[in-house]
């Protein structure tokens, strides 16, 4: 079976659940008991934050609050940000973000959504006209989760703080960690990320922030993560996203190169008369989307499984909602045909060359075989 839906989740590295089975095991206690094995879970906790941290931002500057997933560092973001006057976002947000500031907008705020072009980056111009004196918050994704787009996040938030110097940044950087080389400025306040996307274990993410910056829990309680995120830490999930985040930005490089290949090794042998390329040719090198106009992408995927090769539609979270078309993809401009035809294509350092000649095989035979039978 081949795997490219990596966007969606990536496989568990083993060397780094090998690495995280003892605080399963033998180191399974609760980080705030008073007992020796607990306070040392605290301190393997604080270490673990501060590796993180530091392969992305300045450890002096900012701080990381442990979360159960990108979503839920998403969500705290946008409500401790979007307290007053307006919010902008764009319209092509991955649905953590967008569902969250549409709960925003039922709550009698005022959100504005720029334009994204074609590949489904921002608009900057569309971005900065709608910041003014009451905006509170603006939310970029750093690498659209459809499409690729790259967002040039320091340069947009410098330009934001220049229309509104009290005006918050965040960005969803869920599909850019580990993945493409950066590293957060002092424009960016806030910064989600996500421990399954890089060959972490699901359940823990992370919300990166200037360490100057009040904000308030989603959750209540116990008053762990500094009293930013209540609840008993996942010190296993913790710990292999420490694993899995040192290890990928280890050779991030390598991985760039290596994903930059495999991308271009499909798009050069799918059949250019079956498919429409959506990815602009700047995008992550870790996605790919195209499109088989006239037929269903959810069809293709079911035929590319039983094929032996496992791709996606767009974002897996959309997926739940049941809707027919993207609503990101419309909002680069295609056609509604276009659209119900996506498959988004995601690739891990796991990946070969050889599964991308045979899923390129794979792919050109079933729309190839669809559009015949259509005829």
């Amino acid at each position: 079976m081949i795997y490219l839906d990596n966007a969606a989740t990536t496989k568990p590295d083993e060397e780094c659940l090998k690495a995280a089975e003892k605080y399963l095991y033998s180191e399974f206690y609760n980080p705030s008991a008073l007992y020796k094995g607990g306070y040392a879970l605290q301190l393997e906790i604080k270490e673990t934050r501060e590796r993180i941290l530091s392969l992305i931002a300045d450890v002096e500057n900012f701080g990381l609050v442990f979360t159960s997933c990108g979503s839920e560092a998403d969500n705290q973001a946008i409500f401790c940000g979007g307290k007053r006057g307006n919010v902008v976002t764009t319209a092509g947000e991955h649905s953590a973000v967008y569902s969250t500031v549409s709960e925003l907008k039922q709550r009698g705020f005022e959100v504005r959504f720029a334009e994204i072009n074609p590949d489904g980056s921002v608009n900057e111009e569309s971005l900065l006209s709608l910041v003014d004196e009451k905006t509170s918050l603006v939310s970029v994704i750093h690498v659209n989760n459809e499409t690729g787009a790259i967002n040039d996040i320091v340069r947009l938030s410098k330009l934001v703080k220049a229309r509104n110097k009290f005006t918050l940044f965040h960005s969803d950087g869920v599909q850019a960690f580990g993945k493409i080389p950066f590293k957060l400025t002092r424009d960016i306040d806030m910064y989600s990320v996500s421990a399954h996307k890089i060959g972490g274990v699901k359940g823990v993410g992370a919300l990166i922030k200037r360490k100057n910056l009040i904000i308030k829990p989603l959750v209540y309680g116990g008053g762990q993560e500094n009293g930013l995120r209540s609840g008993t830490e996942n010190v296993f999930g913790i710990k292999n996203f420490g694993f899995a985040a040192e290890k990928r930005y280890a050779c991030i490089k390598e991985n760039y190169k290596k994903a930059s290949e495999m991308h271009a090794l499909l798009w050069e042998k799918l059949d250019k008369s079956l498919f429409k390329r959506i990815s602009g040719e700047n995008c992550s090198p870790y996605i790919l989307s195209v499109s088989a106009e006239g037929l269903r992408g959810e069809t293709l995927l079911h035929e590319a499984d039983d094929a032996g090769l496992m791709i996606g539609t767009g974002s897996a979270c959309s997926s739940n909602e049941k809707k027919r078309f993207s609503r990101a993809v419309l909002a680069c401009g295609v056609s509604e045909s276009v659209a119900e035809g996506v498959l988004r294509l995601s690739f891990s350092p796991d990946n070969t060359c050889d599964e991308i000649l045979r899923a390129a095989e794979i792919l050109n035979k079933i729309v190839a075989n669809r559009k015949e039978i259509m005829k």
